[in-house]
């Protein structure tokens, strides 16, 4: 069996990453998933410090391993860490962007991708994707409902003192408020 490998920032993690975790769980009959909560992320900053980001993930993902991930690119968590035939998944915006990753002709070679997908999105985007790549047989694309929810909202909402109903899992929501995260975001 693959490990499928969800990584990210959560900063904080939302209903919208539940549903891709679900989607891939279920696509690729996974058990568990490794989360792997970006302690670093080499492409955005984070806002709450990477311990408390294990703990909301933990949170949102309780059937789950989730890991704090040291590595600040995929290629470098993939070299570092030992993984049973990995299925990295990514959303499809990421994957318009996989060509400026570093060495993501290797990332392929360590990793299948599998990339969510939502009704809409434009497919010529993810095939002019597909054509410059070495292995493009190493992209699997599997389908999930449109989720408009980013961490960034959930951030604000929190700054503006808003409710989180239906937006986080119950117990992220608890753990936003009982730390006392975001309210300056």
């Amino acid at each position: 069996m693959s490990d499928v490998l969800y990584g990210g920032a959560f900063d904080p993690p939302h209903t919208g990453h539940v549903a891709v975790a679900d989607a891939a769980r279920e696509r690729f009959a996974a058990e568990r998933l490794v989360v792997l909560v970006s302690e670093r992320p080499g492409h955005r900053g984070t806002h709450a410090p990477a311990p408390l980001r294990v703990e909301l993930a933990r949170a949102a993902f309780p059937r789950d391993d989730v890991r704090l991930d040291p590595y600040p690119r995929t290629i470098d968590l993939l070299r570092g860490e030992r993984f049973d035939d990995p299925v990295f998944v990514v959303g499809a915006d990421q994957f318009c962007d996989f060509l400026d990753w570093t060495e993501p002709q290797e990332v392929l070679e360590r990793t299948r991708l599998a990339v969510a997908t939502r009704p809409g999105f434009p497919q010529q985007r993810l095939d002019g994707v597909l054509a410059r790549l070495d292995r493009p047989e190493r992209v699997l694309f599997f389908a999930i409902e449109p989720n408009p929810l980013a961490s960034t909202d959930i951030r604000a909402r929190v700054a503006a003192g808003q409710p989180l109903d239906g937006l986080v899992p119950p117990r992220v929501a608890e753990l936003i408020e009982a730390r006392g995260l975001y309210r300056g975001a």
